[in-house]
């Protein structure tokens, strides 16, 4: 496997830091966008499995995060205004660049949690480019617009309250106390969302299931969404049945879901994060490399 990254300017002139992992020759694209409150960087063992069985892997630090951010004090701000939809706009430029780079490779977008979000949306605007979609640790995004923004002293503190009493503020993440405690020592993780960027966020949430939107994204587009049964996202499971009856609704054909029990959060790094990640290989086997 060959690590690599660069910079890439966004259409706005804001220069992004894109990981890039490469097999000797990669027969499909994998890219990657990660979760709230992380960074690309956190995907490396991911990218070494799917280096393994062949697939290249590209993942953009998204905007007031890891090391696009341009200092401590920009950690979750994607912009005052329009930080969502630019940010999701930035998946598109570097899906660009990876075709530019790749040409005649199928790609497969990966969305975890924030970027599961911004997945979705990304799948009613440009879902044509795309041989195949992964959503991790999703939901139906569906928080009230009203609602407060976290308390930044403790801005998961909602989630993590299930798994009480806990050893850190990260519970939640997965039970797998070694990759709590990394995540907890990780300077570029575990930081609060800023108003602005969280209330765009929630602002999304009428565009995402608006059923014109919905209508432009393939019938026929393979999409695979894993999560595990204690993840307090998707509260029980309850959003993500919610998500896939909308898909189903509209149309969309090629549906897989495995939810595992037990797991919570970031389910690529569950106690059994192995099987987790044996499971998404075969799937993306089957819909990236046949014919």
């Amino acid at each position: 496997m060959k690590q690599a990254s660069f910079g890439l300017r966004a259409s706005d002139g804001r220069e992004l830091f894109v990981y890039q992992w490469l097999p000797e020759r990669p027969r499909a694209i994998v890219q990657i966008a990660h979760g709230a409150a992380e960074h690309a960087g956190r995907y490396a063992g991911l990218a070494e499995s799917l280096t393994a069985a062949g697939y290249g892997v590209y993942a953009a630090d998204h905007r007031g995060h890891g090391r696009t951010a341009r200092s401590p004090a920009e950690l979750g701000r994607m912009a005052e205004s329009g930080g969502w939809d630019r940010a999701v706009a930035d998946l598109a430029e570097l899906q660009a660049r990876i075709r530019a780079q790749h040409p005649g490779l199928r790609v497969a977008l990966l969305g975890h949690s924030l970027g599961s979000f911004m997945a979705q949306q990304y799948l009613c605007e440009w879902g044509d480019t795309l041989a195949a979609a992964v959503l991790s640790g999703s939901a139906k995004l569906e928080l009230p617009q009203d609602a407060p923004p976290p308390d930044p002293s403790d801005p998961f503190a909602a989630f993590n309250a299930p798994f009480a009493p806990a050893r850190t503020h990260f519970e939640w993440l997965s039970r797998d106390a070694a990759e709590v405690d990394k995540y907890v020592a990780d300077p570029l993780c575990g930081f609060a969302l800023s108003p602005a960027t969280f209330a765009q966020m929630l602002g999304a949430a009428a565009r995402l299931y608006d059923p014109a939107r919905l209508a432009r994204i393939p019938a026929d587009l393979p999409i695979y969404l894993f999560a595990g049964d204690q993840d307090p996202v998707n509260r029980g499971l309850e959003s993500l049945h919610a998500l896939l009856e909308i898909y189903r609704a509209v149309g969309l054909r090629k549906l897989t879901h495995r939810f595992s029990a037990g797991g919570r959060h970031y389910m690529l790094n569950e106690t059994y994060r192995a099987e987790v990640i044996a499971d998404l290989i075969h799937w993306l086997d089957a819909v990236l490399t046949g014919p």
